[in-house]
């Protein structure tokens, strides 16, 4: 991808997040089912990766897994740095780490497209502080798109193969730790860090993509669990 359509690309996508999270353009914002949702989906995805939470080598990736990529968090600020700073960031972080934070704004965009449909589904079905299974599953089939919940998945494939691979390029640490100081003088702090604590995490791996591909697995059996009826989804595979 060039630097005009990577560009483009991230543009887009900062303006799609930020309006979708927008309670005047996206009234479900505001249902109390989206963060009870939200919630009730972080603790599943704990329990599901509760080994890699447990594991010396792997939990640092992990929970960044869980609390930046995967897990119920609010990116407009870094969105909004983005967006202000874009030709900035083109001098002062490597391009490698442009590609995962797109592919992180994609997966930002669509989740949270999902957890709206998901809130409004389960707002017919349960209170906010009942969800359960059940429930959830049904709203899950009732939502459907297959495809666009296996591209989900391959997003947050995509962004722990990027890192993987910028961690086991020469000289891209020390160009993010070079990148530091220009970062926070151009606001992009909360961005500089979420690189780093990404690089950090994988670089303690060394050598992620049976993780990576491990975590995909899983989550590509859940979906199809959940949309084939399976009793319990979450179990172990």
């Amino acid at each position: 991808m060039s630097h005009p359509e990577l560009d483009r690309r991230l543009t887009r996508l900062v303006h799609e997040n930020l309006r979708c999270h927008d309670p005047a353009c996206e009234p479900r914002n505001a249902l109390p089912w989206l963060p009870a949702l939200q919630r009730w989906q972080a603790a599943r995805l704990r329990d599901s990766f509760a080994d890699f939470l447990a594991s010396p080598r792997e939990r640092l990736a992990a929970e960044f897994f869980l609390t930046d990529l995967y897990g119920d968090f609010d990116v407009d600020e870094r969105d909004r740095e983005i967006e202000r700073v874009l030709p900035v960031m083109r001098r002062v972080l490597p391009e490698k780490l442009l590609f995962a934070v797109a592919d992180t704004i994609e997966l930002a965009v669509l989740s949270h497209a999902f957890d709206l449909r998901m809130a409004e589904a389960l707002s017919k079905r349960v209170a906010p502080d009942a969800i359960d299974l059940p429930n959830y599953a049904a709203a899950y089939r009732e939502i459907g798109l297959p495809r666009l919940r296996r591209h989900q998945i391959r997003l947050i494939e995509s962004i722990g193969t990027i890192l993987d691979r910028a961690v086991s390029t020469p000289f891209i640490g020390t160009l993010l730790r070079m990148s530091r100081g220009p970062a926070r003088a151009a606001g992009l702090q909360d961005l500089q860090h979420f690189l780093e604590r990404g690089f950090a995490a994988f670089k303690r791996l060394g050598g992620a993509q049976r993780f990576v591909d491990e975590i995909s697995r899983r989550e590509l059996v859940v979906s199809e669990r959940l949309f084939s009826g399976h009793p319990q989804p979450f179990a172990p595979s």
